[in-house]
């Protein structure tokens, strides 16, 4: 069977713009999903962010449904995987960089390290870590 992908939908307001701050966190954008209105972030080789402007975004919306605005509602926790502690510190921090701000306080349970920021649009994403032996039992 082959290997499952997300794509994770986001409305943003300035495609440009959005672009240039998912790239400053290392992450780089597939053309072939792309245009003036679109970018595809690719996350990993399974997860990427589709970021589409608001007018394009509604044309995927369920009819009858309100565009959420992430700066006043959260309407999603997006949660990435890293690989270690460190990785979890450097794309916090180049989110902030970028103009990101922070979403919350860093979470530390020792076996478990996380942060978390606010992109420019108001969607938060998390960043976390987790000690593979604590995963294994």
């Amino acid at each position: 069977m082959a290997q499952k992908m997300i794509f994770v939908n986001l409305p943003v307001e300035d495609v440009a713009a959005s672009r240039t701050f998912f790239e400053k966190l290392g992450w780089t954008i597939n053309p072939q999903f792309s245009d003036e209105s679109t970018a595809c972030v690719v996350i990993s080789d399974t997860i990427f962010a589709m970021l589409l402007e608001a007018p394009k975004f509604r044309d995927f919306m369920a009819p009858g449904k309100e565009l959420a605005d992430a700066t006043r509602t959260t309407e999603v926790l997006v949660t990435v995987s890293a690989e270690s502690r460190e990785e979890v510190d450097a794309l916090a921090e180049a989110a902030l960089a970028a103009g990101g701000t922070p979403a919350k306080e860093p979470l530390d349970h020792g076996f478990m390290y996380g942060r978390s920021f606010t992109d420019l649009d108001g969607h938060h994403w998390e960043i976390f870590w987790m000690d593979p032996a604590a995963v294994q039992g």
